[in-house]
């Protein structure tokens, strides 16, 4: 089989919603990776969130798209930190965050600078970002002033409808925007999505777009399902995402990613009889 690019969403689809990476996805994996395919881990995560799962797959080589696409970064071991910033879009966030601020004057803000500094309005729940993520807690009229590659409004208090009623009276339409499980809304620059940034990867590794694979769980992933030739959606994802799939796999909890891309690369089954779990540091 010729080599594949093979674009993959993080939690909920490579890791459980605790961060664990069971041993069979990641036996999976490798062996993907031994055969030639260029494994992409495409998340909404900042750069060292995401690498932490690149780590923990043994990628060395390739591409990485964070913050739901508005960076790509190119890795290479020969390089001092084994990764370069290959492509970086950002906007100002200035008019976004005050219609947001004004709609739900209690949420948490969070902008992402060109730099992959991280600044926030006040300290997020626990668990909510990835152990590496550091943060400068600052007032919300200092995150006006920033240049953004990636805004999070995250409310805590409030239900799941009403804050999804909210955004929609925002008229956010100059920005890229997705709504996650827990009252969470992630802001792009506008046309920036996983699938802006893994059609330049794929030229990048002069890739046939027939040979694209993607899977994913949310809504940040809907442009790269409706993107990749074949859509992987995991069991757990919403109904409007599975109309996308060339394929629904199991949830990840029960390993749907693995199960799917051994059928789909006639890997053999035997790899799924891993067992235990190769990382559960909340990945």
């Amino acid at each position: 089989m010729p080599p594949h690019l093979i674009a993959l969403d993080v939690d909920g689809t490579i890791v459980n919603y605790d961060g664990t990476l069971t041993a069979a996805t990641h036996r999976v994996l490798t062996e993907l990776g031994a055969a030639g395919h260029h494994l992409v881990v495409s998340t909404g995560r900042a750069l060292p969130g995401a690498l932490e799962v690149v780590h923990a797959l043994g990628l060395t080589t390739g591409f990485v798209v964070c913050s739901n696409g508005s960076v790509v970064v190119r890795l290479d071991p020969e390089l001092e930190n084994g990764w370069e910033m290959h492509h970086v879009v950002s906007f100002d966030p200035k008019d976004a965050l005050l219609r947001m601020h004004a709609a739900l004057p209690a949420a948490l803000f969070l902008v992402e600078d060109p730099d992959l500094h991280r600044w926030a309005s006040g300290e997020f729940p626990p668990g909510e970002l990835a152990a590496s993520d550091t943060l400068d807690i600052v007032s919300f009229e200092e995150l006006l002033v920033k240049r953004a590659t990636r805004i999070v409004m995250r409310e805590v208090n409030g239900s799941a409808e009403e804050f999804a009623q909210a955004v929609d009276r925002l008229g956010l339409h100059e920005v890229s925007y997705s709504i996650g499980w827990s009252n969470w809304l992630d802001i792009a620059p506008d046309g920036v999505s996983k699938a802006s940034a893994l059609q330049l990867v794929e030229a990048e590794l002069g890739i046939d777009h027939e040979l694209s694979v993607a899977a994913g769980d949310g809504l940040n992933d809907k442009e790269m399902l409706d993107w990749a030739e074949y859509a992987i959606v995991m069991g757990q994802a919403k109904e409007e995402l599975k109309e996308l799939a060339t394929v629904v796999a199991k949830t990840v909890d029960e390993d749907g990613l693995a199960l799917e891309l051994v059928d789909r690369f006639d890997l053999g089954r035997s790899l799924l009889d891993a067992t235990g779990e190769t990382n559960t540091r909340g990945l």
